[in-house]
Order: C-alpha cells, then structure tokens, then sequence
C-alpha cells in the first residue's frame, strides 16, 4: 500500500476583470486626463515606491497583511506574461497594503524566484519597499501593464465599489528581473489624489 499523498492547490489570486487594459503606448506616453487624472497617473504609471507614496499621502506608516506565501512551482498561475521572465520554481506572495490605523489602501500579488526570497524579503510583515531599501537594493521599476476592471473580492475587502484600476510591473535588479508584481488601488484613494478622471 502506497501513503495517500494529497495535492494542496495554491489559494487563488485577485486578478482584474479588465473592462480596458494598455500594455503599450498609453504606459509610456501617459493616458488622456479624461480617462485618468495626473496624480492618479503618477501613483499608476511612474516608477517610485506605492508604499512611500501611499505614506505621504496619508501621514500613516503604510503597513502590510501578508494573506498568502504560496510556492507554484513552474506554474504560470495566471499571471501576467512576465512571470517567464522570473526563474522558478517560483512563489507567490499576497498581501494587503494598509494605514497603520487599518484603512485597507491596495492589494498587491507578487512572484519570486522561491531559492531566493528569503534573501530579499528578510522581513515578510514589511512592505517590499522597505525591505529592499533596508538592503540598499537598487532597483528599476518597469511599468508592463494598466488595467481598469471590476473584481467582487477587492470590492468586499477595499468596501468600496469598483471598477479599480490596477498594474503589473517588473522590478529588475543587476539587469535581471528580480520580482513581478500586481497591484490594484483602492478608490479610497481619492480623498488624497481627487478623482480618478478629469471631466
């Protein structure tokens, strides 16, 4: 008799219903401000830390709730096409991004090369940010993806309702891709950045 061996599937991830998406153009060249609003371009579409952001924006520490350290293997999980570009067997991570006082703020879903991270996430309970800053890492954020679409879990968890908009981008480091990451914004967002879209 052989042992039973059962199979754990991974928990799911929170992917956009994208009701529009650019992967070109719009990321590069910035989007028209009837579609969406300069600071909200410069949160989406420019390359500093959403973390830091979101702290300056709020006056609170940004903290994070790990909710998910799933290894996949050599999965594709349903992830943006870059994640061939990210070594495997891979491991994905979830987490919530919040205000220290608990204001859920973004979700962010990201996938790493699993042999290494622990090397760079030292500290899981810390934003990505500031574990890499701790590191001295340099890093380059490459904006692959915008997304603008609906999804009933981020509108439970965020209580606010949809549609959201939402990113991939790739962190590479030394000229390799070091991690690759999702997120999505929450609209609370506006009471900071104004609306998401100039009339």
């Amino acid at each position: 008799m052989k042992p039973n061996k059962s199979i754990t599937l991974p928990a799911p991830w929170y992917a956009l219903d994208p009701l529009w998406q650019d992967e070109g153009v719009g990321i590069q060249q910035g989007l028209p401000h009837a579609q969406l609003a300069p600071a909200w371009q410069m949160l989406l579409l420019g390359d500093g830390s959403p973390t830091k952001h979101l702290q300056l924006l709020t006056g609170e520490p940004t903290e994070v709730d790990v909710i998910d350290m799933s290894l996949i293997g050599m999965d594709s999980d349903g992830a943006p096409a870059q994640i061939q570009l990210i070594p495997g067997p891979r491991l994905r991570r979830q987490v919530w991004l919040r205000t220290a006082s608990g204001q859920r703020l973004a979700y962010a879903a990201s996938w790493w090369e699993a042999s290494h991270v622990d090397e760079y996430l030292q500290n899981r309970s810390l934003p990505i940010w500031a574990s890499l800053a701790r590191l001295r890492t340099e890093l380059y954020r490459d904006v692959q993806g915008v997304y603008y679409g609906h999804s009933a879990v981020l509108e439970s968890a965020f209580e606010q309702t949809g549609p959201f908009w939402g990113r991939h981008y790739l962190f590479w480091h030394h000229g390799q891709p070091l991690t690759l990451i999702y997120e999505v914004f929450s609209p609370y967002l506006q009471r900071y950045l104004g609306a998401m879209k100039l009339d």
